[in-house]
């Protein structure tokens, strides 16, 4: 079972060296700005896409042609790089509902999502056409792996014709679902009196963060997780330490050709955290270049995602693009030892348990 990365406490009045007027208050500013400066931004957009995707599903359908394929394709693509960047906030809201496996359910290890996908095209299932009743049902069927299957998997070409006009239903099904996902979690973060309020005041009374030491510890956990997960999970889950142990079809969005763009963005949602944060302003002022070479390297590490273009199969065994991934792999390292170690070590702070952990 996975857990998450825990932060604890070594010094708890660690922070009131950092923060002289008091910990909570400014922790709290911190966080609002994390909040009003990136929450709500990165899943608003993430909304915005998703409505785009939905409309562009519906017009393949309603005619289909290779310009109306292209067109959902491209809308995939671009929901997917918004995703990545909202999803590193895996906590709060994401998580009622079951609404960050409805969105995206990966890693798929035993092909249990794809079956069910490929049995609902097979058996052209009524029910999985309408967002309602897909709703319903395993939430496998109803995220981006689906659709990307639907978009890019075997079978995937007939949707430019009218050959297969269930294909085109059920896909337009999953994107509604997404996109009502996508919309319940951006209300949910701009409820006046919902989680976002919790977390940018804590408090005695609060029943999730008691102080601005807890507060600051989840956002500082975000970082440290979430260049984990890229690492450790996302791209170590496909390259291999040699080429011969390369597995190219477990890597995420292998089939729609946005395994480096999906990290690209996580490491840009990772910076514009950062940034809007301003927590790098918290640092002593003989430790603030942290922050600038924290952010140098994640706009490093965001260009190097992007620049990496093509099947991820072939980027493997290409040998300047696969150079591309090891410096990616690098670049997290680097950060996850200045984030995780150094800056956590100004706030008074360590990494706990790994999120990997377990089984």
């Amino acid at each position: 079972m996975l857990k998450r990365s825990a932060l604890v406490l070594i010094f708890p009045l660690a922070l009131l060296g950092v923060f002289p007027a008091s910990a909570a208050v400014k922790a709290s500013d911190i966080i609002q700005r994390a909040i009003d400066g990136f929450v709500r931004p990165a899943y608003a957009d993430l909304h915005q896409h998703t409505e785009i995707l939905t409309k562009a599903m519906h017009k393949l359908c309603d005619a289909p042609s290779q310009g109306e394929l292209d067109a959902a394709r491209a809308e995939f693509s671009a929901t997917v790089y918004s995703w990545s960047s909202a999803e590193i906030i895996s906590f709060g809201p994401i998580k009622e509902n079951n609404r960050l496996e409805r969105i995206l359910y990966w890693p798929d290890r035993k092909s249990i999502g794809l079956k069910q996908v490929q049995a609902a095209l097979a058996d052209k299932d009524p029910t999985a056409t309408d967002p309602a009743q897909l709703a319903g049902k395993s939430v496998a069927m109803q995220g981006l792996g689906a659709l990307e299957f639907v978009l890019f998997g075997d079978g995937a070409d007939a949707l430019a014709g009218k050959d297969d006009p269930y294909r085109c239903a059920y896909g337009a099904a999953v994107a509604g679902n997404i996109e009502t996902t996508a919309g319940d979690v951006s209300a949910a973060w701009n409820k006046p009196d919902g989680f976002a309020a919790l977390w940018a005041n804590p408090g005695p009374q609060n029943p999730l963060y008691r102080d601005g030491n807890e507060a600051v510890t989840e956002l500082v956990g975000v970082f440290i997780n979430e260049l984990e997960m890229v690492r450790d999970v996302r791209l170590k889950g496909f390259l291999g330490g040699k080429p011969e142990a390369d597995k190219p079809k477990q890597a995420i969005y292998w089939r729609s050709q946005n395994t480096a763009n999906a990290l690209a963005g996580n490491l840009a949602g990772i910076d514009a955290l950062f940034q809007a944060s301003k927590l790098g302003d918290a640092l002593p002022p003989d430790a603030r270049w942290m922050a600038e070479s924290i952010h140098i390297q994640l706009v490093n590490g965001v260009a190097t995602g992007k620049s990496i273009q093509g099947p991820i199969d072939k980027a493997l065994t290409d040998a300047a693009r696969r150079e591309k991934l090891e410096h990616f792999a690098l670049i997290t390292s680097s950060l996850s030892t200045l984030i995780g170690t150094r800056l956590t070590a100004e706030f008074g702070l360590t990494a706990g348990f790994s999120s990997l952990d377990g089984d």
